[in-house]
């Protein structure tokens, strides 16, 4: 399996808001971890461009990723900012 538990603590280790490994809810953390999924995903469909299923999964996952997002835009600009420098979404 790609994503392991200890791939998983590195990334909430590293992305989330406390630097702690029991956070896995708050919204740094878990954008970090759909960013993972996302790209791993990507990966795939390049390969197999006509797996659709994983195709509608991408979508799911970019759209939750979005939400969150946009969560943290309303709530916490400095937060928001920190995580797109963190994990360049935008140039």
């Amino acid at each position: 399996m790609y994503l392991t538990a200890e791939t998983k603590k590195d990334i909430f280790k590293k992305h989330s808001f406390t630097k702690d490994v029991q956070d896995t809810g708050s919204p740094e953390a878990q954008v970090a971890l759909f960013t993972h999924r996302i790209s791993h995903l990507t990966q795939h469909l390049k390969k197999n461009k006509k797996d659709y299923s994983t195709q509608q999964g991408l979508l799911r996952l970019v759209g939750k990723r979005k939400k969150l997002l946009n969560y943290l835009q309303k709530t916490d600009i400095d937060r928001y900012r920190a995580v797109l420098a963190d994990l360049e979404l935008r140039k």
